[in-house]
């Protein structure tokens, strides 16, 4: 008697929306820092006024956490692992790619720290609450190493040019504002500078010696998950995954 392959063997739409909603929140988090960046501080674009940008900035952040949700819920419900919801809030619980998936926790506390915050602004003060609110950009690259080191994608070329493209906005952002903060600080945006440039050289490190090497998934993964019946295959012809799951 022959065989019959069960649906469960290929991928859940879950699968796929949390890969989507995790690369999608990544990219509106790049944004959301790159804009808060680049316009913060006493300049503001000629052509827009400060309260467009400021209505820009945190529709962007808004977006974000939307799609965060979308990301985290997803990989809740799915069978492939069974994660709980505990590891959405306390970092490095669980069984499954525990670091990788402990700094999306991360981030995932940092940004919301500055979004309950936001809501009570006025009654924090300005001073506390930038203070909290510059949490959010520590958030952004935890959440890059996040994706790199657990997602299931980052072997593919298309993943890859993507993390690409967020370092470098992200990165000229920073020069960007350092160009337009005149003198003053040096050792302040000597500091900055090094940071920004050393990000991509850290990344790209990493992916080289880690997530791009033959036997990550398994080195990655920790703890083999507990058998669900659901299988999901890898999205690309090699034996190693890692993205934005």
């Amino acid at each position: 008697m022959t065989g019959i392959v069960p649906l469960a063997a290929g991928p859940s739409p879950l699968w796929y929306a949390t890969r989507a909603g995790g690369t999608v929140a990544l990219v509106l988090l790049t944004a959301t820092v790159a804009l808060g960046i680049a316009v913060g501080g006493r300049y503001t674009p000629r052509r827009l006024a400060r309260f467009e940008v400021s209505a820009l900035h945190r529709n962007l952040a808004v977006l974000t956490l939307a799609f965060l949700a979308v990301h985290i819920v997803t990989a809740i419900l799915d069978t492939f692992v069974h994660l709980g919801w505990l590891v959405t809030v306390v970092p490095f619980t669980a069984s499954y790619r525990p670091l990788w998936l402990g700094l999306g926790t991360v981030a995932f506390d940092l940004l919301l720290a500055v979004a309950a915050t936001s809501a009570i602004r006025l009654r924090m003060g300005q001073r506390r609450w930038k203070t909290v609110h510059w949490l959010a950009y520590a958030a952004w690259p935890v959440a890059l190493f996040h994706a790199a080191g657990t997602g299931t994608d980052t072997q593919l070329t298309l993943q890859l040019a993507l993390y690409a493209a967020c370092v470098a906005l992200v990165v000229a952002a920073v020069w960007w504002r350092l160009y337009r903060a005149g003198p003053g600080r040096v050792a302040m945006r000597l500091w900055t500078g090094v940071t920004a440039a050393a990000v991509p050289v850290v990344l790209t490190a990493f992916l080289s010696s880690g997530p791009l090497q033959p036997g990550w998934a398994h080195r990655a993964s920790g703890p083999a998950p507990a058998a669900t019946g659901a299988v999901h295959p890898a999205p690309a012809p090699t034996d190693d995954a890692g993205g934005s799951e």
